[in-house]
C-alpha cells in the first residue's frame, strides 16, 4: 500500500527518529521516574515496612516447606490446606463445599476461615511453588500491606506529616495484636482493605455534606483535617450534596465490603462495629454536620449495605444454612475474654516483652490487648492535648467501647474471674454476633489509638515551641516497648517421597480419597500436609475444620471418629497390636466404603509404623510397597 502524503526529503522509511523527539519507551520511563519522585516518601516507607515484615517472618524463608511457626503449627497446617484448596479455582475445580476433606461429607469453606480471596489471588504462587511458600509470603505481606494502606490513608485523608503517618501506620500494621495473629491467623492479619473502607465512608460523608469543601482535580483528598468532615468556609456551589460522589462511594464501599467477606468476615465485622461507634460519637460532637449530612450519608450507607448483602447473599446463606454450614460459634466467649491486666502488660512477642505475661491470655496468637502502660498513657495524654475535636472524641469513644467489649461477659482480672459484668454480656444471645471472640475486639483499638498519635504528632510538627520535639519523642518512647521481635520458628518433619514424588497417583485417582494413617484430627492435623503438597488433588477423611457435628447440628471442631479410625489412632499413639477378628474386618470394610476410599497409606517414619502395618495387614490384607510408604488398596 502506498501513501500520497508527502515526506521530508531526509526522512527515509525505517530511519531513526530525530534526537529531539523522545522514543515512546523513553517517555514511559521518564513518566515512571517522575511518578517515583513524587511518591518517593511513600516508596521509602513501603520498603521499610516490607523489610520489617520480612525480618519478623524470616525464620520461615530458608525452607517454607520445612519450617513452621513454632507457636501455632497446627493452624499453619490448616491454612496451608486452605490455600491449596483455594488455588484449585484456577484449575476450575473449586466449590464452597469442598470434598477434599472430611470425606464423604466435605467441608463448608464459608463456615471456616478460608481466606478464599487471598487463596485465589495467590493461586499462581501456590500452584508453582506450593502452599507453604504462599503462606510465608502472606504472613509478611499482610503486616506490610496493612501498614502501607494505613500510611496512605493518614497522608491522603488526614494530610498528616510523613513522620506522624509512618508512626501511626507502623502501629496499625505491626502492633502487638497484629504480630500475635500472624501466628497462622491469616484471616485476622489481612487488613489491607480496612483503610479503604474507612476512606470510602469518609468520602461518602463529605459528599453528603452540602458545606464540605470540594476537592479540586489533582488535589489530594480532603485537605488538612481539623477533625471535621470538611471545611465550612467555602462549600459547594448551590449548597447541595455531591450526588455523583455519594453514589460512587456507596458502590465502592459495597464492592470492597463484599471482597472483605472472602478475605476475613471477622475483620469486616470489627471494622463495622468500630465505625458505627465512632460515627455516633462524631455526630454527637458535631450536631451541625449531623443535621446537614445525615439524610444523604444514611442513604448512601443503606445503599452500600444493601448492594453488599445482595452480592454475598448466597455465600452467607451457604455459610449458615447450606450443606455442612453452622449458624453458631464454636468458641466460648467466657474463655476468649481479655484479662483486664493484659492491657498494661507487654506482649511476650515484643522486644521488651516478658514470657510471664503469657498467662494473661489463651495463647500466643491472642496477645491483642498487650499494649503496655507507656503507650496507653501517651495515647491518653495525646487525646487530652488535642482537645474536644470531633475526630478525637470519636477515636476515644471507639477505643473505650471496643476495649470494654474485649473484656467479655464478666471481667477477668489477673486470671481471676470477677462478678463484674462486662459490656459484652449485652450481646449474649444475639445471632452471629454472640459467636465473636471478645478479646479480638481489642484489635480495633490499634488503628484508633494510632489515629490519635498521628493527629498529635502532626499537630506538633506543624507547630512551634517545645511540643514540636516533645510530642514525637514521647510517642516514639511509648512505641519502643511494643516493637516486635522475630516470630519463633522450628523445623517440621519432611513429607514422604510417596507424596512429594507424586507416587500417590499409583494409589488414588485425582479427586479420589486417600486415607493417611493415622487420620488427621484437629489436634494432630499433620496428614493434611499430604493433600496440601499435592495441591489438594485428592480428598481425606476426617481432619481439622469446623462442621455441624455437635448436638442438634451445632458447631464442633472436626467430626467423630469411625471405629477403624479410632483403632488406628490408638495404635499410633500407644503402639501394640490389637486383636483383629471378623467383626473388626467387617467394620473396616464398612468404614472404607463410607469414606469411598481408594487406598490407605502408611509412611515409613510414622510412629509405631510396624504395629500399624501389622494391624492394617489384618484389616485389609497384605500391603504393597510404593516409594517410602506401604499402601492397601480397598
Amino acid at each position: 500500500m502506498s501513501s500520497a502524503a508527502p515526506t521530508a526529503p531526509d526522512a527515509a522509511p525505517g530511519a531513526a527518529p530525530r534526537s529531539g523527539v523522545p522514543a515512546p519507551a523513553d517517555a514511559r520511563w521518564a513518566r515512571l521516574r517522575r511518578a517515583a519522585g513524587r511518591h518517593r516518601g511513600d516508596l521509602v516507607v513501603a520498603l521499610l515496612f516490607t523489610a520489617l515484615a520480612g525480618w519478623l517472618t524470616h525464620g520461615l524463608w530458608p525452607d517454607p516447606s520445612g519450617r513452621v511457626l513454632a507457636l501455632n503449627p497446627a493452624d499453619q497446617a490448616l491454612y496451608e490446606w486452605f490455600l491449596a484448596v483455594d488455588s484449585r479455582a484456577l484449575l476450575g475445580d473449586f466449590g464452597l463445599l469442598s470434598d477434599r476433606l472430611n470425606a464423604p461429607d466435605g467441608v463448608n469453606l464459608m463456615a471456616n476461615t478460608t481466606v478464599i480471596a487471598l487463596g485465589v489471588l495467590f493461586a499462581p504462587v501456590t500452584l508453582l511453588f506450593g502452599a507453604p511458600v504462599t503462606f510465608a509470603l502472606l504472613a509478611g505481606l499482610n503486616l506490610a500491606g496493612t501498614a502501607v494502606a494505613w500510611h496512605l490513608l493518614f497522608t491522603r485523608l488526614l494530610r498528616a506529616h510523613p513522620v506522624a503517618a509512618a508512626l501511626g501506620a507502623g502501629l496499625c500494621g505491626f502492633g502487638p495484636g497484629m504480630v500475635a495473629q500472624t501466628n497462622s491467623h491469616l484471616h485476622m492479619t489481612a487488613q489491607w482493605l480496612v483503610p479503604v473502607i474507612v476512606w470510602l465512608v469518609v468520602r461518602l460523608l463529605r459528599a453528603a455534606d452540602p458545606l464540605a469543601r470540594p476537592t479540586a482535580p489533582g488535589q489530594r483528598g480532603g485537605g488538612r483535617t481539623s477533625g471535621r468532615a470538611g471545611g465550612r468556609t467555602s462549600g459547594r456551589a448551590g449548597g447541595r450534596a455531591d450526588q455523583r460522589r455519594m453514589l460512587t462511594s456507596a458502590l465502592g464501599l459495597a464492592a470492597v465490603a463484599g471482597v472483605q467477606v472472602f478475605v476475613g468476615e471477622e475483620v469486616l465485622f470489627l471494622c463495622a462495629v468500630t465505625l458505627l461507634v465512632m460515627a455516633v460519637a462524631y455526630a454527637v460532637a458535631d450536631r451541625e454536620l449531623l443535621r446537614r449530612a445525615l439524610p444523604g450519608f444514611a442513604g448512601g450507607i443503606l445503599l452500600a449495605t444493601g448492594l453488599a448483602l445482595l452480592a454475598v447473599a448466597y455465600p452467607l446463606w451457604f455459610q449458615f444454612a447450606g450443606p455442612m454450614g453452622v449458624a453458631d460459634g464454636i468458641f466460648s466467649p467466657e474463655y476468649f475474654s481479655a484479662d483486664l491486666r493484659s492491657w498494661w502488660a507487654l506482649s511476650p512477642l515484643s522486644i521488651l516483652g516478658d514470657d510471664e505475661a503469657a498467662r494473661l491470655t489463651t495463647g500466643p496468637a491472642e496477645y491483642n490487648t498487650f499494649l503496655g502502660w507507656p503507650l496507653l498513657l501517651v495515647a491518653l495524654g495525646c487525646a487530652v492535648w488535642l482537645g474536644r475535636r470531633p475526630l478525637v472524641i470519636a477515636c476515644v469513644a471507639g477505643a473505650l467501647v471496643m476495649g470494654a467489649l474485649s473484656l467479655g461477659p464478666t471481667v477477668l482480672l489477673d486470671g481471676v474471674r470477677t462478678a463484674v459484668p462486662g459490656p459484652y454480656h449485652l450481646l449474649k444471645g444475639v445471632p452471629v454476633v454472640d459467636g465473636a471472640l471478645p478479646m479480638r475486639f481489642a484489635l480495633a483499638v490499634l488503628p484508633v489509638i494510632a489515629t490519635l498519635l498521628v493527629l498529635a504528632v502532626d499537630r506538633a510538627q506543624r507547630g512551634t515551641g517545645r511540643a514540636r520535639r516533645l510530642v514525637p519523642m514521647a510517642v516514639g518512647v511509648a512505641l519502643l516497648p511494643v516493637l516486635p521481635a522475630p516470630l519463633p520458628t522450628a523445623d517440621r518433619p519432611a513429607l514422604p517421597a510417596f507424596v512429594t514424588g507424586g507416587h500417590w497417583r499409583e494409589c488414588v485417582r485425582p479427586g479420589g480419597v486417600l486415607v493417611p494413617v493415622p487420620l488427621p484430627t484437629p489436634k494432630d492435623p499433620w496428614p493434611m500436609r499430604w493433600a496440601t503438597a499435592a495441591d489438594a488433588a485428592f480428598g481425606l477423611p476426617e481432619g481439622f475444620f469446623i462442621g455441624p457435628y455437635g448436638r442438634d447440628g451445632t458447631a464442633t471442631m472436626g467430626t467423630w471418629k469411625r471405629p477403624t479410625s479410632a483403632l488406628l489412632t490408638g495404635v499410633a499413639k500407644q503402639g501394640g497390636r490389637p486383636v483383629v477378628g471378623d467383626a473388626e474386618r467387617q467394620q473396616a470394610g464398612r468404614d472404607a466404603d463410607h469414606w469411598d476410599a481408594s487406598c490407605f497409606a502408611l509412611a515409613d517414619r510414622t510412629p509405631h509404623a510396624d504395629d500399624l502395618r501389622a494391624t492394617l495387614d489384618q484389616l485389609y490384607g497384605p500391603s504393597t510397597r510404593i516409594a517410602d510408604a506401604w499402601i492397601w488398596r480397598v
